[in-house]
């Protein structure tokens, strides 16, 4: 068996794309290559997903960032949105966050271009719209706005028209940033580490979609739960992900990202492991993650 999860990505990696396999992937269902997708005639407007968990250090930014450039990658135009305070993906996309306007700026003047605060990545087709620490003072600012839980959803509109798809990298916890996400959101990920304790708080952030979906956005809906941090050689992880499986069914996506020390290093060079380490079979899963997401349709 290969190592981490990205086992199958590595191995089945010259098979041909889309074929059914014999060979059961990690979540017990046949392997799939999933075919390349086809190149888009025009652009936009964008699909908009929210990744989303309260529990942190489950994968989020390092989803966001490779999914992100991996879509680019396949001609998708792509915003990647840090919608937290910590800036974890702007730093790792190797973006300045000093003495330029971020995300936060936009919160509090809705009236301002969001083209002002929008960077160009060092990957082609994938752009960024930063944040830093004074995202954390925006709940406080927002909390006597009018229409409050929307104000994300009017910056993005702005610009909405330009992509195939905006992510939002989400911050870990419920709060009104949160909500902002999924109020402004048309799917939901959920990136959930192969862990006993990650489980635990999914029953809540399924709940607090629902009360998005019934009282703010009617259309959302959820891509799927994204397993992270898989490591085969241990029973603990086999067995959350089976429990994973039990629990949410066919929304559990069928690419599961395996645990790698390459995450790491690429987020300390700036850039996703796409660049940093594109043979290596992380960055082969997170292509695969692109294609499976568009054959799910979730993204054009």
């Amino acid at each position: 068996m290969a190592k981490s999860g990205e086992s199958v990505a590595g191995s089945k990696r010259g098979a041909t794309a889309g074929a059914e396999s014999d060979i059961l992937g990690p979540t017990g269902r046949p392997y799939r290559g999933f075919d390349t997708p086809r190149p888009l005639s025009s652009h936009g407007p964008a699909r908009i997903i929210a990744l989303c968990n309260q529990k942190g250090g489950v994968g989020k930014t390092t989803t966001t960032i490779n999914l992100a450039a991996s879509l680019a990658e396949y001609g998708r135009t792509v915003l990647a949105v840090d919608f937290d305070p910590q800036g974890a993906l702007t730093a790792g996309l190797g973006i300045p966050t000093h003495d330029v306007p971020t995300v936060y700026d936009l919160l509090l003047d809705t009236k301002r271009d969001p083209h002002d605060a929008i960077i160009p990545s060092a990957v082609p087709g994938l752009d960024v719209l930063p944040a830093n620490i004074d995202l954390s003072a925006a709940e406080v600012h927002l909390v006597n706005e009018v229409a409050r839980e929307t104000i994300l959803a009017r910056v993005l509109r702005k610009v909405a028209a330009e992509y195939d798809v905006i992510l939002i990298d989400c911050q870990p916890s419920l709060g009104l940033l949160t909500v902002n996400a999924l109020t402004a959101s048309h799917g939901v990920i959920i990136p959930l580490e192969c862990e006993y304790f990650a489980l635990r708080g999914v029953a809540l952030l399924i709940e607090t979609i629902d009360k998005v979906r019934d009282r703010l956005n009617p259309d959302i809906r959820l891509d799927g739960v994204l397993a992270t941090m898989y490591d085969p050689r241990t029973l603990h992880s086999r067995e959350v992900l089976e429990r994973v499986v039990e629990a949410f069914s066919d929304d559990v996506l069928e690419t599961v990202i395996g645990r790698t020390v390459k995450f790491p290093d690429a987020s300390v060079s700036g850039m996703p492991i796409t660049t940093f380490a594109p043979e290596h079979a992380a960055a082969q899963a997170y292509l695969r993650l692109a294609r499976e997401l568009v054959a799910r349709g979730a993204v054009a």
